[in-house]
């Protein structure tokens, strides 16, 4: 899903785990029509992505949409990136892959690790401080990879309906029912345990502002707060009233606020 607008900034939305660029589309007009050029994309087996997540063989291969829009924007252009949920760690690997094309990054009630560790952090964390029964009805599965067996999650209608799309539309939630398709955080794979990933000299240089949402009931205000005091320097907005999922709870709050970011750091 991508538009072209005049003197605007170009924003790039990623989406979360099991998600596609489908969970943009009320955001996308509103950036749109405030000139601003938008790009949703898919990352590779998610929305209307071809391939299976079995063809997935590692997180730089499903990050490679996303890796591929940053490099091939224009010359001196610079993107605002805004990373949803596990999408915080796609959007820090492009950072320290092309910090100079990124005028800012904007991490989404997002995991934001922090430069000097690894990029697995944060999903480590939230994992040690969630509940047994946090993902509820969700099922777990066992793909068979060309580098061997990955788990995998296929998130459940009453963990939709509870920890994510509590605030949103029925419709809205019928919608992410349909759509959603299995998703994996990738906690096995190398890359996630490489504590010389993120360097200060790249990932660090890009300025990062966190937008906290302060009714999420999946990713709680208080582990928010911690990524952002995790890394001196990242600016925070607030949301007050939104749900997890924000482009569809609070679409207008976070617009403004996006149009707020780019105005100051585009």
């Amino acid at each position: 899903m991508e538009g072209s607008g005049g003197g605007g900034k170009h924003f790039v939305l990623v989406h979360g785990l099991c998600h596609g660029a489908w969970c943009w589309y009320k955001l996308v007009p509103m950036l749109r029509a405030a000139g601003h050029r938008v790009t949703a994309l898919d990352l590779a087996a998610s929305g209307a992505h071809p391939a299976r997540l079995d063809e997935v063989p590692s997180f730089e291969d499903y990050s490679r949409p996303l890796l591929d829009a940053v490099a091939g924007a224009g010359e001196g252009e610079r993107l605002v990136l805004v990373g949803h949920s596990l999408a915080g760690l796609n959007i820090a690997l492009a950072m320290e892959r092309f910090p100079t094309k990124v005028a800012a990054a904007v991490f989404l009630t997002a995991g934001m690790p922090r430069a000097g560790t690894h990029l697995g952090l944060t999903t480590e964390e939230f994992n040690r401080r969630i509940t047994p029964d946090f993902f509820m009805d969700s099922k777990t599965m066992v793909l068979n990879t060309g580098q061997g067996p990955r788990a995998a999650v296929v998130l459940g209608p009453k963990l939709l309906a509870a920890k994510l799309y509590d605030r949103c539309s029925d419709e809205d939630l019928a919608l992410a029912s349909m759509l959603v398709r299995p998703g994996s955080q990738f906690v096995d794979d190398p890359m996630m345990k490489d504590e010389t990933l993120l360097t200060e000299a790249n990932y660090g240089s890009v300025k990062k502002v966190f937008v906290v949402v302060k009714a999420d009931a999946c990713m709680p205000e208080e582990f928010q707060r911690w990524m952002v005091d995790l890394s001196p320097g990242t600016e925070a907005e607030e949301i007050a009233g939104a749900d997890h999922m924000a482009m569809f709870s609070g679409p207008r709050e976070l617009c403004d606020v996006l149009l707020r970011i780019a105005g100051k750091h585009g």
